[in-house]
């Protein structure tokens, strides 16, 4: 059996994995369980990340992952390994060519510790390309002609903003705000309105559930379970999406204006373009309720959410490794 060519979405919240001819084969959470004395890994993926929160005092549940970038560099070589042994990547007689998507402003030092890691799970050749060029590109949007293309990517530790032509990206931002900022957002307006302590599951399932980001979207509720801060037993509230809206006002807004700061930047011909074409949402923070709605409000440009935002990196590393070409790296 020979190796197979892969497609890495090494995300801060989930990691996908694309095999040339299969599809995505691996859509996990990016934890890793570790006993905190042996240093062993106990879980990787879906049943690390169960244990969020809940591990006894030698079990840690590590997010290896921050704001994009590789925050544990041997953990997060464990987590690849096993990810790519359950996929059976390596091949009996050659190794994969595994391509990786990052944040576009990360240093050099950033990128070489994503190839290295991915090198040492035992790679043939490892390729790096910009996450929201690859986001683009699976979102269905052709970057190759000489016109205008503007795609937001909201991840889970950052948020991409780039305009694309001809292939490659002719201004971006990338901030650290995103997904895992939204999660905090909330448990810290819980914390200081209701004096509840919530988890960071708990503000996940909350931002999924009730997520709302528009003034005038209609009102859901939910009740939300965690321990209260004064009397320090376990208690029930129900909140309301105008209150989550409240919650992420702050971190909604830093977004707005990266995405001002790219299209401030543009050349006025390729600004013409995306009057034209809009702007496209990629990404899990696309799926917040109103975001699209919101953006064309601030942006005076109509906004578009993909088709499948969560899955569009991954599905865009599948298009590049048929054009290899394309590659920046």
């Amino acid at each position: 059996m020979f190796a197979k060519d892969i497609g890495i979405d090494l995300g801060t919240a989930n990691v996908l994995i694309y095999v040339k001819g299969q599809g995505i084969v691996l859509n996990e959470p990016s934890v890793v369980a570790i006993d905190s004395e042996t240093r062993k890994p106990l879980a990787v993926g879906r049943e690390a990340h169960e244990m969020l929160g809940r591990t006894p005092g030698r079990v840690n549940a590590i997010r290896p992952l921050k704001d994009g970038v590789i925050a544990d560099f041997e953990i997060t070589e464990i987590m690849l390994n096993h990810f790519i042994k359950k996929i059976n990547g390596k091949g009996f007689w050659s190794k994969p060519r595994i391509l990786i998507c990052c944040p576009s402003n990360i240093t050099q030092v950033e990128k070489n510790a994503i190839k290295e890691a991915a090198e040492r799970t035992g790679a043939k050749r490892v390729l790096l390309d910009d996450e929201p060029k690859v986001a683009a590109v699976g979102a269905g949007l052709d970057i190759s002609k000489p016109s205008g293309n503007m795609v937001i990517d909201i991840g889970g530790g950052t948020t991409d903003v780039a305009i694309l032509s001809l292939g490659g990206i002719v201004t971006s931002e990338s901030i650290k705000v995103a997904g895992d900022t939204f999660d905090s957002d909330i448990m810290k307006y819980i914390k200081d309105k209701y004096k509840l302590l919530v988890g960071e599951k708990t503000a996940q399932e909350i931002k999924l559930t009730i997520g709302n980001v528009f003034p005038e979207a209609k009102g859901d509720k939910m009740d939300v379970r965690g321990r209260d801060l004064v009397s320090g037993l376990p208690k029930t509230i129900t909140i309301s999406s105008k209150e989550i809206e409240e919650a992420l006002k702050e971190s909604i807004e830093v977004i707005i204006h990266a995405a001002k700061t790219v299209l401030e930047k543009t050349p006025p011909e390729l600004s013409a373009d995306i009057i034209d074409k809009g702007i496209v949402l990629t990404g899990g923070g696309a799926l917040l309720q109103g975001f699209d709605k919101l953006l064309s409000q601030e942006l005076k440009v109509p906004v578009y959410v993909a088709e499948s935002p969560l899955t569009c990196v991954a599905e865009g590393t599948g298009i590049m490794l048929d054009n290899l070409n394309l590659v920046t790296d």
